[in-house]
This record gives C-alpha cells, sequence and structure tokens, in this order.
C-alpha cells in the first residue's frame, strides 16, 4: 500500500459523505423525499415520530459532514503538522469548524448572485432564521462526537501510523 493511503475509517467515510451529498445534489436539500421512502418501505415517518417541522435532509449532512469527515482531518494534520496533547482533540473540529463556516458563506454570497426565488432555492433555510447557525453547530457536532470516538478508540494516541498497514 502507497504511504499516503488513507486509513479504511477515512476511505468509508468519504465514500460515505460522496453518496449523502449526491442524493442532496440530485433533488436539492430541502427536497430530498426520505420521508416517503421511510413510509414507502419501512411504514412510518421519520418526521412524524421525532416531531420535525422541515425537510432535515440538509442538518443531517451537515452533522454527516462533521462526523465522516473527522477521521480524514486527523490523518491529513497527523501528516502535515503532527498535534500534540489535546490539540490532538482540537484541531480536527477546528478545521471541520472553519470549513462549515465558508461553506455558509459561499452558499449566502451565491444565494445574494442569483437573488429572488433561485437564490433562496438555493440557500434552503426553509424559513429558519438560523438556518446557516445551526449547520456549523451540527457540523461541530459531528466533529466532536467522531474525534471522541477516535480518540477512545486510540486512533489519537502519539505516534500512531495514520494509515493501514
Amino acid at each position: 500500500m502507497a504511504a499516503h493511503a488513507l486509513a479504511w475509517p477515512s476511505c468509508i467515510g468519504l465514500f460515505a459523505f460522496g453518496v449523502l451529498h449526491a442524493v442532496g445534489a440530485h433533488y436539492t436539500y430541502a427536497e430530498v423525499p426520505y420521508d416517503a421512502f421511510f413510509q414507502r418501505h419501512f411504514g412510518f415517518s421519520v418526521d412524524a415520530l421525532f416531531g420535525f417541522q422541515r425537510n432535515t435532509y440538509d442538518r443531517l449532512v451537515h452533522f454527516s459532514y462533521g462526523l465522516l469527515l473527522a477521521p480524514v482531518c486527523v490523518q491529513l494534520l497527523e501528516r502535515v503538522a503532527p498535534p500534540r496533547g489535546p490539540w490532538r482533540y482540537v484541531l480536527p473540529v477546528s478545521f471541520i469548524m472553519s470549513h462549515a463556516l465558508l461553506f455558509e458563506i459561499f452558499e449566502w454570497l451565491a444565494a445574494s448572485v442569483f437573488g429572488g426565488d433561485l437564490g433562496q432555492a438555493y440557500l434552503g433555510t426553509q424559513g429558519d432564521e438560523w438556518d446557516a447557525q445551526k449547520d456549523m453547530l451540527l457540523a461541530m457536532l459531528g466533529a466532536t462526537v467522531s474525534v471522541a470516538a477516535l480518540g477512545l478508540a486510540g486512533w489519537l494516541a502519539p505516534g500512531r501510523p495514520t494509515a493501514n498497514p
């Protein structure tokens, strides 16, 4: 295996996030018919079960961004600037948070450029004025859960190899 290969958890996370992102891009995030899928195939409504008043697929993707891509951040940081002590936990989460912020700024700028109904459709806030802040929080929470799990699994131990042997 190449010295710069990613470990399997990172590869699985990248693939899973790519699938979630492709589904959202196909339907637009606010229109993904996940609830209809669950009703048709499993006989219950996810929205009714959890009391959701809006399509929450975009929130799932923002949480998944942090959860699934934190292992990649851990490996990248280990290779270019190995952090020590508590920074092994803080930097991957901060990396995810910075990207979540940049995405929300890009989304706002794109919506401003397109304007009108097209801009609102792209923004996908579904009437929630705090959508951007909630999306960034979910990415941070996903990354925090992931980094905590990686720490408990020994992935953040100093000197741990960053790729499969």
